[in-house]
């Protein structure tokens, strides 16, 4: 590139199309550079207050410099202006506004000109290369693609593509997997991304992504759309689970991909370093999908909590560590590939639980209703689990009970909704304590007893919940689903009021409210 400026016209074309072809850019961006680069220097000859084009032919090579400067009547920037005196020795019919061409002999540029020049082309077609990559590999998400080793670096393995280069991070690689400089090694394209330093392109070999698109080059039948891969989650190197789906009824989902004596699900247990694969078959019923998740083991009842996104599962005595996996793996894959918190527990375990929640709900009633034992115990035994549900269920349905008529019928709601008038009074005071102002009460959706909680967690004017952002006040609670519930922990505490079951819309609703008075002082 030194020698560009200076040399013929003739190499000047050639040096141009060899760039372009050997960056796999556009002439016409080579061709520009060197038009740049040669103005600069001709600026640097002439004076870079001067207004200096420069144009290259792209076919013969032929250069033409000239300086543009403007016909004025008073001149004020002798570089750039002139007046109609020396506008007419350029140009016979001049007049007040023309530019004119003034045409300038070719300069022979000097070693230290050239270097600079250099620099302006070099950068230009680093730009234009950088351009050209990201346009390349930015709709490739999601591809895989094969590289060859070029270097690792503090752990991570940069991939040579052939015209550009990948990098695969050290917690996108499969554990324990040993990768040598030469390696040719296949990976799913999972970000693309501008950088100062060009066009960065992150790939891996651990993610879910990797592994349904490794089946979808082994089994026709997915490439083709006809089997689907619902959900997948992976432990990398050690264990992963897909979720698969047929279209076509004939056509068993498991069966394709598995193969011909395991064919075509060796082919890539094989490029995933071994890694065990469990081939499930995806239904829209959750229950059943949970327990196709979580094979091998066999699983007894499922319970399914909707309100807290969470799923609880029995199994028998026997099958509790294979549930569970070793380190907790195959119910948190399962859990991933479902999107769901799972626990697991015995059916002892589940019997106590169901023990201690009837014994529990049996005194609430003793205490609330100010009913005996017998009568308290069987309300829990026909599924009525709060005073709510006794206050407003139908007569009717109170009465069906056995043993129950309508007079003991209507007794009974009575006596809950006394009770629940009770439980509003406490609260209201115990709000009262807090220092919750009474505007707060009149705010949709919000009872005393989330008063309360609010209170306690210093919310206690209108401004101080017009403040909160929607999450704040009514997120549900997001359980690390790599924990069982016994752990009796989680990674995110949810919203002020999580334990309500407010929607994001309720939230937006008190929260709007709490903001009104707000607008009505600026009007």
């Amino acid at each position: 590139m030194a020698n560009a400026i200076s040399a013929n016209r003739a190499e000047l074309i050639a040096i141009a199309n060899s760039v372009a072809s050997e960056k796999m850019i556009d002439k016409a961006i080579v061709i520009e550079a060197m038009e740049d680069a040669i103005q600069r220097a001709a600026r640097a000859r002439y004076g870079a207050e001067n207004d200096i084009r420069a144009k290259l032919d792209p076919d013969s090579g032929d250069l033409r410099l000239w300086r543009v400067v403007e016909v004025v009547d008073v001149v004020e920037d002798y570089f750039k202006q002139v007046d109609l005196k020396q506008a007419a020795k350029l140009k016979k019919d001049a007049i007040v506004g023309d530019f004119i061409v003034d045409p300038l002999p070719a300069i022979d540029l000097g070693r230290i000109d050239a270097q600079s020049a250099k620099q302006v082309i070099f950068q230009k077609v680093r730009d234009a290369e950088r351009e050209r990559q990201h346009e390349e590999y930015k709709d490739r998400v999601g591809e895989i693609i094969t590289g060859v080793v070029k270097s690792v670096e503090f752990g991570h393995v940069v991939v040579n593509l052939g015209r550009a280069e990948g990098v695969i991070r050290r917690d996108q690689q499969i554990p324990r997997e040993v990768v040598r400089v030469g390696d040719r090694i296949r990976s799913v394209v999972l970000n693309v991304r501008r950088e100062n330093r060009g066009p960065q392109i992150f790939l891996s070999r651990a993610h879910p992504e990797f592994m349904k698109k490794l089946f979808a080059q082994e089994v026709p039948e997915i490439y083709d759309g006809v089997i689907t891969i619902m959900a997948a989650a992976r432990d990398p190197g050690s264990r992963a689970k897909i979720g698969v789906i047929s279209r076509d009824s004939s056509i068993d989902p498991v069966g394709a991909c598995v193969g011909m004596k395991g064919s075509r699900v060796q082919a890539v247990v094989q490029e995933m370093q071994g890694e065990k694969i469990d081939i499930i078959p995806w239904s829209e019923d959750t229950a059943t999908f949970v327990v196709n998740a979580l094979q091998p083991a066999q699983v007894a009842r499922v319970v399914i909590d909707e309100e807290e996104e969470r799923i609880e599962v029995v199994v028998p005595d026997d099958q509790l560590s294979l549930a569970i996996g070793r380190r907790g793996q195959n119910v948190r894959l399962a859990s991933q590939l479902t999107g769901k918190a799972i626990d697991i527990m015995t059916e002892a375990d589940a019997s106590e639980k169901r023990q201690k929640e009837f014994v529990a709900r049996s005194e609430m009633f003793q205490n609330e209703l100010d009913v005996d034992e017998t009568l308290s115990q069987l309300l829990v035994a026909e599924g009525f689990g709060e005073l709510e549900e006794v206050a407003y269920v139908s007569i009717d349905e109170l009465a069906s009970i056995e043993g129950f008529d309508d007079d003991l019928a209507g007794e009974l709601q009575n006596r809950a909704q006394e009770a629940l008038e009770r439980r509003e009074a406490a609260a209201r005071e115990e709000r009262q304590n807090l220092g919750v102002e009474d505007a707060l009460a009149d705010m949709p959706h919000l009872t005393e007893a989330m008063l309360v909680t609010l209170g306690k967690a210093g919310i206690k004017t209108l401004d101080d919940l017009a403040d909160l952002a929607t999450d704040e006040l009514v997120q549900k609670k997001r359980i690390d689903q790599r924990r069982r519930k016994s752990d009796n922990t989680s990674d995110d505490k949810g919203g002020i009021l999580a334990a309500y079951g407010l929607s994001d819309e309720q939230g937006n609703e008190i929260i709007m409210a709490a903001r009104a008075h707000w607008f009505e002082e600026e009007a």
